[in-house]
């Protein structure tokens, strides 16, 4: 079984009221979700959207998720350099996330990363997009 997943996290401020955005393509049905992440920064932001993501296919899955082939797309390089091996983590915080998210890749057969450009991560991104709008809705009526 082959799953696409795309993930965008993003803060406005860096760090700021943040969010992440979840794409999944998976026997033709696409499930998209959006979360509000509170204070973050970009990079929290991102790895926390793909931790959500992958939680999201697994549970989408159940039982069958270690048969599963998840293609990642996201469109942070950093983040996808990092979980290929070519970048170190340097960052405490980021290291955390690093590790929760290698620790859930062994759900699955295979999990490869790709970046990708931000216009081709559009529905995620949107996902993004639309919690922080509403999230700035909630903040100017109270």
């Amino acid at each position: 079984m082959e799953v696409k997943l795309y993930t965008d996290g993003g803060a406005r401020g860096n760090p700021g009221p943040a969010a992440a955005g979840v794409n999944i393509i998976l026997d033709k049905k696409e499930y998209v979700y959006g979360f509000y992440l509170g204070e973050r920064t970009n990079n929290q932001a991102e790895y926390l959207a793909l931790e959500l993501g992958l939680k999201s296919v697994a549970d989408l899955l159940k039982e069958g998720a270690f048969r599963a082939k998840v293609s990642v797309f996201m469109d942070s390089e950093l983040i996808v350099r990092q979980l290929n091996g070519e970048y170190k983590v340097k960052d405490q915080l980021l290291q955390k996330h690093f590790s929760q998210v290698k620790s859930l890749i062994k759900e699955f057969a295979m999990v490869e990363f790709t970046h990708i450009p931000r216009k081709l991560n559009k529905t995620a991104d949107s996902a993004v997009n639309k919690v922080l709008d509403i999230q700035d809705g909630i903040k100017t009526i109270n």
